[in-house]
C-alpha cells in the first residue's frame, strides 16, 4: 500500500522511480495506467481522473508481451489508435519501426529476433499508440548489459523525439541518472506500506554521457539514499 503519494508531472517530463523490491514502484506504475484502482486518492491525466485501463496511457513491461503469430510490423501496428486509416496506419508502423532501428526486420516474427529486438519492437508499438503517458516497468531488466545501454540511448532519443511524459520504474540507478528529469526514491516502511522519502531533480542536459562527473555524483547521491556502500572499503570482507 502507498500512503502519502503527492506528486505532479509535467508535461515531456521523463520520473524514474527507484527503489528496492516490495518499495511500491510498480504498484504506483499500474495505479497511473488504470490497471489497478487506488483505494483513496486520485490519479488524473490532464486534470481528467484515471477510471480503470487508460487509452491515455502505454505501458511496456520487462518482457515484449509481443503476439507471436504476427509479425513485427503486425504489431505495431497493433498499438495503432483505433479507425487509423490504412494509408496512415502503414506509414506510422514504417515511422516507429526506423526510429526503433527495426526497418529490416518488420517481415519477421518475434521467435525470429533477439530479446533486445523484440523489446524494441514492443517499445515501437507502445508509442504507435501516441500515448500521453508512456509507462515503463523494468522494461530493460532482463537484456544483457550491452543491450542495456543501446536500449537505454535508444529510450534516450526516442522520448526526446517524441516528447512523451514517462515513468520509468528501475532497480538500476545509472539507467534513472541517465534517463530521468527526476528520481522519486521509494522506500518500504514499518507499515508494511511504501512511499516517497526522497526526490532528486537532475538538471544535467541531456543526452548525457556516462562518464560525465556530474553523472558520478549523482549516482553517489542516489545510491546514499538507501545507506548502500559506495565501494568494498566500506564492507566486510568475507
Amino acid at each position: 500500500m502507498l500512503h502519502e503519494v503527492d506528486i505532479e508531472i509535467e508535461p515531456g517530463e521523463v520520473v524514474a522511480l527507484l527503489g528496492s523490491s516490495g518499495s511500491g514502484k510498480s504498484t504506483l506504475l499500474r495505479l497511473i495506467a488504470g490497471l489497478d484502482s487506488p483505494t483513496g486518492g486520485r490519479i488524473e491525466i490532464d486534470g481528467e481522473a484515471v477510471r480503470g485501463i487508460d487509452p491515455r496511457c502505454a505501458v511496456v513491461f520487462q518482457e515484449p508481451r509481443l503476439l507471436p503469430w504476427r509479425s513485427l510490423a503486425g504489431n505495431v501496428e497493433y498499438g495503432l489508435p483505433p479507425g487509423t486509416p490504412r494509408a496512415k496506419g502503414a506509414g506510422a508502423v514504417q515511422h516507429w519501426l526506423d526510429v526503433v532501428g527495426l526497418r529490416e526486420f518488420g517481415d519477421h516474427r518475434p521467435r525470429q529476433v533477439s530479446g533486445g529486438m523484440a523489446q524494441r519492437a514492443g517499445l515501437a508499438r507502445a508509442l504507435a499508440r501516441r500515448p500521453r503517458v508512456l509507462l515503463l516497468d523494468e522494461p530493460l531488466a532482463a537484456l544483457d548489459a550491452l543491450t542495456r545501454l543501446r536500449m537505454q540511448d535508444l529510450l534516450d532519443a526516442v522520448q526526446q523525439e517524441a516528447g512523451t511524459t514517462t515513468v520509468l520504474v528501475t532497480h538500476d540507478v545509472d539507467e534513472a541518472a541517465i534517463l530521468a528529469d527526476r528520481v522519486l526514491i521509494l522506500r518500504a516502511d514499518a507499515s508494511g506500506g511504501a512511499r516517497i522519502a526522497a526526490t532528486h531533480e537532475v538538471t544535467i542536459p541531456k543526452s548525457r554521457d556516462r562518464g560525465d562527473p556530474r553523472i558520478a555524483a549523482l549516482r553517489d547521491q542516489l545510491l546514499d539514499e538507501p545507506g548502500v556502500p559506495r565501494r568494498s572499503s566500506e564492507a566486510k570482507a568475507w
